[in-house]
């Protein structure tokens, strides 16, 4: 399974003045190559030698890969239009990069090939899958931050031999409702608490905004992500460990493509609908569980809150709370996770 890890580089002001220059360059180089590709209307065959560019020959031959990718996007109709390079970047194959105890060294172009090596903040847990096989190294500036994002293939664990399924819902209010084929049941997190964060977060902006203190909104909204991927890690790490603790063997998520398309929403739960980071999570879940040798499978989320488990009559819930004709009642969002724990509707 391959994982990419984000670790903050802590560059010195020259090494930051030719980590820009590098930048600048590479995103150059791949939009003059693939110009040229559209131009003649075809893939080049092209070598290092078939261009100049102020860069190490192995981020030129990254800089052809790169080019003919964005070039095939273009012509299979994934991308309309020709992508145009501008956030400053640059990408280096698992070769032409070492990582020590702090610091990751890699060639940069300073009249000639020049190698340096650039402080690096990396925890302890960030080293031990370090240690794995290593991809590729992609270097980004995100505001005043350095970012390296380091490819690992991790080796996946073989499948446990638990003979239980679980179905997870995951939603706005209760982050994850999680139900276990022998009847065990978990509510994960809080969504009020949630809400409360972003609302207070939403606020700070409007301010910022009336002041008209763009870098401060900035800074803000990352700290908010990193608040939020911080809630969802606790989550799924709660959720896989449920798991553990119940000889599961499958978990069962809905498959919630387009789900922002598709849900009929009021003026109310609009913007809560939007800020649901789902995706991240259920990916979370996924790979915590892949890691701790535990299947993930996706199901149609299709009326799995208003198919009543006991007679299979739809109803709509009341707020939270469910209730059918044939006397079954419960939560919403655990009718939901029982539904999905049965469901054979596989993505």
């Amino acid at each position: 399974m391959q994982l990419t890890i984000e670790v903050k580089l802590v560059p010195t002001f020259a090494q930051q003045h030719l980590l820009m220059q590098t930048f600048k360059e590479f995103i150059a180089t791949i939009n003059n190559l693939t110009a040229r590709m559209n131009e003649v209307g075809e893939f080049l065959k092209l070598s290092t030698a078939d261009f100049s560019a102020l860069l190490p020959s192995a981020i030129k031959n990254q800089c052809i890969r790169e080019a003919k990718s964005i070039y095939k996007k273009f012509l299979s109709g994934t991308n309309k239009t020709l992508a145009v390079l501008k956030k400053p970047i640059c990408i280096w194959n698992n070769q032409n990069y070492t990582i020590e105890e702090n610091t990751i060294s890699f060639p940069v172009w300073r009249k000639k090939c020049t190698k340096i090596s650039v402080k690096a903040k990396i925890p302890t847990r960030i080293k031990n899958l370090l240690e794995n096989k290593r991809g590729t190294l992609r270097i980004s500036k995100k505001g005043n931050k350095y970012m390296a994002q380091i490819t690992v293939d991790i080796p996946e664990k073989a499948s446990t031999s638990g003979e239980n399924t679980m179905g997870v819902d995951l939603g706005i209010k209760v982050p994850a409702v999680c139900v276990t084929s022998n009847g065990k049941v978990k509510f994960i997190g809080n969504g009020r608490e949630n809400k409360t964060i972003r609302r207070e977060f939403s606020g700070r902006r409007k301010e910022l905004g009336k002041a008209k203190k763009v870098k401060a909104i900035k800074k803000i909204n990352d700290k908010e992500n990193r608040i939020m991927q911080d809630k969802d890690h606790q989550y799924s790490r709660e959720v896989v460990n449920f798991a553990l603790q119940n000889n599961v063997s499958v978990i069962k998520l809905e498959c919630l493509n387009n789900i922002r398309n598709t849900t009929r929403t009021s003026r109310k739960n609009n913007k809560n609908l939007h800020n649901w980071s789902f995706y991240r999570l259920s990916q979370f879940i996924e790979y915590k569980a892949k890691l701790a040798g535990i299947q993930v499978e996706y199901v149609n989320p299709a009326y799995t809150s208003q198919t009543c488990p006991m007679c299979g009559l739809r109803n709509k819930a009341k707020d939270r709370h469910y209730a059918c004709s044939c006397g079954y009642t419960g939560h919403r969002d655990l009718v939901g996770a029982i539904n999905i724990c049965c469901s054979l509707d596989i993505c």
